[in-house]
C-alpha cells in the first residue's frame, strides 16, 4: 500500500526510531506541537522512519503508537519507570528465520497496530544497550527534543546547533552584555 503523506514539519528528523517517536511532539514558538494528533500526522511519521508500506496509520495504530510514546517518554524520564515499556514490548516478539540469505529476524505482533510502536520500544533496548550515556535530551530548557549523540566525543548538548544551540549562545552573550 503506497500513501503519499505530507511534509514532515518537524524541526529534528533522522533520529533512531525510538527518539524519532519521542520527537513527534515539539514546541513552536512557545506552543506545544504533536505530529500524532491525528492518522494524517501518523501517516507522515510512519512514511518518515520508512515503516508506510508495512503498516496502516488508522486509529488502532495511532492508539497504541501513542501508549508507546508516552512509556518511552516516561522511561526516559525516570529509569525507574519501565513498566509502561515493558507493557509495550509485551505485544510482540522477534522470531528467528532462516532465508535464501541465511539466518534472520523477523518481528511479529500480536495486533499489527502494536508494531510501529513495538518497533520503537525494541529500538530504545537497542540504544540503551550501545550507548545509553548518549540518549539526550536538548539542553535548550524549553525545548523537548531527544537525540542520539553520534558526536566523536560524545558532548553533544542541543538537538541542533542552528537552532537551540545558537539560541543558548545568544542568552549567555545577552546576559554578559547585560552585566556590563
Amino acid at each position: 500500500m503506497s500513501v503519499t503523506a505530507a511534509p514532515d514539519p518537524r524541526p529534528l528528523t533522522g533520529e533512531p526510531l525510538a527518539l524519532d517517536l519521542l520527537n513527534t511532539r515539539w514546541t513552536q514558538e512557545g506552543t506545544v506541537r504533536d505530529l500524532l494528533r491525528d492518522t494524517d500526522g501518523l501517516a507522515v511519521w510512519l512514511a518518515a522512519n520508512g515503516l508506510g508500506e508495512r503498516f496502516t496509520a488508522d486509529t488502532a495504530t495511532l492508539r497504541h503508537t501513542l501508549q508507546a510514546r508516552d512509556a518511552l517518554k516516561a522511561a526516559m524520564d525516570g529509569p525507574a519507570d519501565i513498566a509502561g515499556v515493558d507493557a509495550v514490548l509485551g505485544q510482540g516478539r522477534i522470531r528467528p528465520t532462516l532465508t535464501n540469505e541465511g539466518p534472520g529476524e523477523r518481528a511479529e505482533f500480536r495486533d499489527d497496530a502494536w508494531g510501529p510502536g513495538w518497533l520503537a520500544a525494541r529500538n530504545y533496548l537497542e540504544l540503551l544497550s550501545t550507548a545509553p550515556d548518549r540518549i539526550r535530551a536538548c539542553a535548550q530548557e524549553t525545548c523537548v527534543l531527544h537525540f542520539f549523540d553520534t558526536s566523536r566525543n560524545g558532548t553533544r548538548r542541543w538537538c541542533s546547533m542552528a537552532a537551540c544551540g545558537n539560541r543558548a549562545k545568544a542568552s549567555r552573550h545577552y546576559a554578559r552584555a547585560k552585566d556590563v
